[in-house]
């Protein structure tokens, strides 16, 4: 089968424990006590951070992702040591993949002194995606919170990427925020609602605003495929013309033993969670997870506007492409076969799992 190459839109490349001995899982409950496990661990490795980085991009690229989205954490622990990391991995595989790079306040923006400073200087040195991440829930004055992540972006001209996860009427709270400034600021097609997995269980009318808002004013989704049921529909997000992408998330790191810098795997959990059986629905989880991405990434990029579509393959089409063994693409995405070789803009970037030419 000949596929469009896919597209992680998001990855937390900075935490990865991929190529690492596996561990125990040590993180507590809420975001604030995975990141304090996150704090308390990720330095104690023999293996340099920015290897392990490095390391788990490849394996991304060897299996067929060539572009990708990826978070870097900084704050007062880990300053600019994680997004320097991720910095240098994009260097190293610059002619193997397009990668963002998100300057990301994972502890949040104003729980501790000195943070904007440094959320700035990494803008500065080259970030290309200003984070957000639950401006109500973490750190508690949503509307300050949000002011500085799109006051940063406008400054420097970079889109932004808001972290939701808060629940059901919260989580509506803070998304009304963010568009009310996306639409003030005319940051139309510039802004990415991540995870924003509980906007569905509200109520239908509520929802259906949600979607039909993201529409008008061209804010795009970025799912993980998570295993619950009150995330917004999929079909009808993208029937309305949002652009949504799908990424693995955090990879067997400290914050959860998950991911496996396989997004083919992934693709089929997108399928699996949102209890995809015909094929023009799989096909359309395979759409996201290929093209859904790239328009994340790259607006012009041809990108799914409803199930049984096949984006990214046509002449004229830049050549980033998958081949991988498969009867059709269904049985592409249930059997996610080993034989891949990958074409990133015209040229044979990987092999039978071997990235080639570094």
């Amino acid at each position: 089968m000949l596929l469009p190459s896919f597209s992680d839109v998001h990855v937390h490349l900075d935490s990865s424990r991929i190529g690492l001995p596996f561990r125990e899982h040590t993180g507590a409950p809420g975001v604030w006590g995975m990141m304090m496990n996150d704090r308390r661990n990720w330095r104690n490795t023999d293996v340099p951070h920015a290897d392990i980085v490095a390391g788990t991009l490849e394996r991304m690229i060897a299996k067929g992702t060539t572009r990708v989205r990826s978070y870097a954490q900084v704050d007062v622990d880990c300053r600019l040591e994680k997004f320097d990391s991720v910095m240098a991995a994009k260097e190293k595989f610059a002619a193997h993949a397009d990668v963002q790079i998100m300057t990301f306040p994972q502890a949040g923006i104003l729980r501790e002194e000195g943070t904007v400073e440094l959320l700035e200087e990494s803008l500065k040195q080259g970030a290309d995606v200003m984070g957000g991440i639950d401006p109500s829930m973490l750190d508690r004055d949503p509307a300050r919170h949000l002011d500085i992540v799109f006051g940063l972006a406008e400054k420097y001209q970079v889109e932004v990427d808001i972290h939701l996860h808060e629940p059901g009427h919260l989580g509506v709270f803070s998304t009304d925020l963010v568009t009310e400034r996306t639409r003030a600021l005319g940051m139309q097609g510039k802004v990415t609602m991540s995870h924003a997995y509980d906007l569905g269980a509200v109520d239908e009318a509520t929802s259906r605003r949600l979607i039909d808002t993201f529409a008008e004013l061209d804010i795009s989704m970025a799912t993980v495929a998570p295993s619950t049921s009150n995330h917004l529909s999929l079909v009808q997000l993208v029937e309305a013309g949002v652009r949504v992408g799908l990424g693995e998330d955090g990879q067997r790191d400290y914050w959860s033993p998950y991911g496996n810098c396989d997004m083919l795997d992934r693709t089929w959990q997108l399928a699996f969670v949102n209890g995809f059986r015909r094929d023009d629905l799989i096909e359309l989880a395979l759409a996201v997870g290929t093209m859904g991405g790239a328009s994340i990434m790259s607006p012009d990029s041809p990108r799914p506007t409803g199930p049984g579509e096949r984006p990214g393959a046509a002449v004229g089409d830049r050549a980033d492409l998958l081949l991988v063994d498969g009867e059709t693409p269904t049985s592409a995405v249930m059997d996610r076969g080993d034989d891949r070789t990958v074409i990133h803009d015209g040229r044979v970037v990987a092999d039978g799992l071997q990235v080639i030419g570094l």
